[in-house]
């Protein structure tokens, strides 16, 4: 290491590999982010595209919303392909100066064949001397010096040996490291303004940025939400458990991002004094005379005032108030995904005993009830029709006449093609066609719905206090696949197996896992052989009111489909019956007349076959999990579906909720999942813990759409919680301290509520 020489470039040549790298290292992931590119969504669907008047007006609120966007795009361009041609002229430089510093050769630069003699070289010398000479008119000192230095390697013996060993004249040199840097940098009489470089950017540009990074950040949530409002949103949910949807908009209209202070988007103008009291008057039930802070400021009641008329359609004026609804709406949609989070954080904190009231289902719905309301500018008890173009007040009575019956978007689409332009009989020929396009991109949502407790002997066994999994599965399509399909229409009722968006159809996602997986039954069908149901409570069991005899069946009425019970050893003993006679009818005489021996070994191939389809089974679910993490690793996609929102003024995609709810109770077991990408399938686990006490409860698994109306659904699902196997305690490591608090419930001391609970409330 003694040999190594440090220096920086006197030449600059070496400068270029800096910039070479340091231009690359900018350019190939600026060229991939930034330039400027068409969607792919707004090449394909360009025709498919609604060509209302109200879309057309949202297109050019988007348009005012980035009024520099072609002049920004150009600048892009022009700035990319300078930089990368500065970067092929770099490379061009790099390469140039690789060639004649690397490839020294005395025989090429002399110009004769390889092992020429002495006199041979000397005069191909003094030839080219007298051309390349300094002092001759075509003399070129550089080439004048490569000619010296070669003549010189060919006459000398040693500078001779030396390049035919080690390739250079000079013998081996040491090893020298060169700075890709100028050396003026390191020069006196700049030290001063490189000093007041570095000063510049390390002490002041530097520390300035992280700074104003961290002010912001701490202001904020994760979504972009400010933490005062954030502490608003707990104050009032936990101030009012079970809140109406009125008092949920008051709310979102408190929010500080609607305030000047906070943000600088907000305008307070002078003609709000006129225009603000003018627009009051015009809605009612406003409640501006509310006198809770921060609910009677200003600027809560002007947002409010601006979220009424945003959803009953009232024009505005262009200029002023106008402006500020696009400013407010805009911002809903993140704001009411943070209230609902807040609410599940309260309801996960009551069950966790640190708050004493427990907010409602009624209330967390309501707050999801109202991002379609915003999105689509409609009141809860409008008709789902409105969300279609054209549609109005005046041909409204079209749907509902005498001889149709259509409440609901599907049932639109599911109408023969004649019933439905005969129904928009009113629409011009485009106007008609707008509609189709709408209707053909709205969702179709397959809910499926699977309950399990994983990693255990008897995952449809349920046992008191066990984690319950429930797994649901999305599959989207387009409702536009319902026009092709032929629907038989009788009257005014339609029939079609397509899966009822509003109702949630439970008896055919049953049939469609029975299909898929016959060994497994339903668990509250396993249970209809006993013919003593335990009691629920902590006194033991509880005696129902009249007992069947062991002969005759029981029919219970708590669901949709009468479920029947049976005496255990009659069934065992037909089972085995009708099991016997199939092996003796269907076996042969040959198989018959085979030895026990060979039986028991069919047997246990039988038994082996049967532990392998287990194994198999087993190893698909645990790559299925190893899948599941990957995809939470990788990241949460914002992109699905574009939603037909003419009133709201950004583009908006489809996303869901996904959450399961006890409508007896009024509870709610699992926070919501979101989802934002929903784009041809997707699977969630919602996993809750089931009642500590054993009886039959019924649970309503509800997906929810934030940006339509009539689209939601709900499955209802049925739990048998049996008594848990008793934990033994005789290890002193193992015991259990009795003392447990009571839930604060009146009866069984059930959190839940039990069929047989609303079967005695009727009676």
């Amino acid at each position: 290491m003694g040999g190594q020489k440090f220096q920086y470039d006197e030449s600059g040549g070496t400068f270029f590999y800096f910039l070479l790298s340091f231009l690359a290292l900018l350019l190939i992931p600026s060229t991939y982010y930034w330039w400027p590119r068409q969607r792919k969504n707004d090449r394909s669907n360009g025709d498919k595209e609604c060509q209302c008047s109200d879309c057309e007006k949202k297109k050019l609120i988007l348009l005012s919303n980035e009024p520099w966007k072609v002049t920004k795009q150009i600048f892009i361009k022009i700035l990319l392909i300078s930089g990368w041609a500065i970067l092929i002229f770099l490379a061009y430089k790099v390469s140039q100066f690789d060639y004649e510093y690397a490839n020294f050769d005395p025989y090429e630069i002399l110009g004769i064949p390889l092992g020429s003699s002495q006199a041979e070289v000397k005069k191909a010398y003094r030839k080219l001397s007298l051309i390349l000479h300094p002092d001759k008119e075509t003399g070129n000192e550089k080439a004048f010096m490569k000619l010296t230095k070669a003549y010189q390697a060919l006459t000398d013996e040693d500078a001779r040996r030396n390049w035919e060993k080690y390739g250079n004249p000079d013998g081996p040199g040491a090893m020298s490291f060169g700075i890709a840097l100028p050396s003026w940098i390191v020069e006196k009489e700049n030290s001063v303004w490189v000093l007041g470089l570095y000063a510049l950017v390390f002490m002041v540009a530097l520390p300035t940025v992280v700074g104003m990074w961290w002010y912001k950040s701490i202001r904020y949530s994760g979504d972009q939400v400010l933490l005062d409002t954030t502490q608003i949103y707990y104050y009032f949910f936990h101030k009012t458990p079970s809140m109406p949807l009125k008092r949920v908009i008051m709310i979102l209209a408190a929010s500080l991002e609607f305030e000047k202070k906070h943000n600088g988007e907000i305008q307070e103008r002078p003609t709000d004094n006129e225009e603000v009291p003018v627009l009051i008057k015009q809605l009612p039930n406003l409640g501006e005379k509310n006198k809770e802070r921060p609910l009677c400021y200003g600027y809560s009641i002007k947002a409010r005032a601006l979220l009424h008329a945003h959803l009953s359609r009232i024009e505005l004026p262009k200029e002023t108030l106008d402006k500020d609804r696009i400013i407010v709406v805009r911002k809903c949609p993140y704001l009411i995904q943070e209230m609902v989070n807040c609410v599940s954080q309260l309801i996960l904190l009551a069950y966790a005993r640190r708050i004493s009231r427990l907010p409602s289902v009624e209330t967390i719905e309501n707050t999801m009830k109202l991002c379609p309301m915003v999105v689509q500018a409609l009141w809860e008890f409008k008709s789902p029709l409105f969300q279609l173009p054209y549609i109005n007040e005046e041909n409204i009575k079209c749907f509902t006449s005498k001889k149709r019956h259509i409440k609901s978007i599907q049932q639109f689409a599911q109408m023969k093609a004649d019933e439905r332009r005969a129904c928009l009989r009113f629409l011009s020929d485009e106007e008609y066609e707008n509609v189709l396009k709408v209707v053909s991109k709205m969702p179709l949502v397959d809910f499926q719905v699977r309950s399990e407790v994983i990693d255990d002997e008897a995952p449809t066994v349920y046992t008191a206090g066990a984690i319950v999994t429930v797994t649901v599965s999305l599959h989207r399509r387009d409702m536009g696949e319902l026009f092709d399909k032929k629907v038989e229409s009788s009257g005014t009722e339609h029939s079609e197996e397509v899966p009822t968006l509003a109702e949630g159809d439970e008896t055919s996602v049953e049939k469609k896992d029975e299909q898929q997986q016959a060994p497994k039954r339903p668990v509250w069908q396993k249970q209809q052989k006993k013919t003593k149901k335990k009691g629920k409570g902590p006194s033991g069991s509880k005696k129902p009111s009249a007992q069947p005899s062991k002969s005759t069946a029981l029919v219970k009425k708590g669901g949709e489909d009468a479920v029947i019970k049976e005496e255990p050893k009659k069934a065992e003993r037909h089972e085995r019956a009708d099991r016997s006679d199939m092996d003796d009818s269907d076996a042969s005489d040959d198989e018959r007349e085979m030895p026990k021996y060979d039986r028991s070994d069919s047997e246990d191939e039988k038994k082996d076959k049967n532990s392998s389809i287990d194994d198999d089974t087993e190893w698909e679910k645990f790559q299925s999990r190893l899948a599941k993490k990957e995809k939470v690793l990788e990241g949460i996609s914002k992109k699905s579906h574009s939603v037909h929102c003419p009133f709201f003024p950004d583009d908006k995609q489809e996303y869901w909720w996904v959450y399961i709810c006890d409508r007896k109770s009024h509870t709610l077991l699992t926070a919501p999942c979101h989802i934002t990408a929903l784009v041809d399938h997707d699977e969630v686990q919602l996993k809750f813990t089931a009642p500590r006490w054993t009886g039959v409860y019924t649970f309503a698994v509800c997906l929810r759409s934030d940006s339509y109306f009539g689209f939601d659904q709900t499955h209802d699902i049925k739990l048998d919680v049996k008594e848990a196997p008793e934990v033994p305690t005789e290890h002193p490591q193992w015991d259990l301290s009795e003392e447990e608090e009571e839930p604060e419930c009146g009866g069984s001391g059930s959190e839940f509520t039990t069929d047989e609970d609303v079967e005695e409330e009727q009676n």
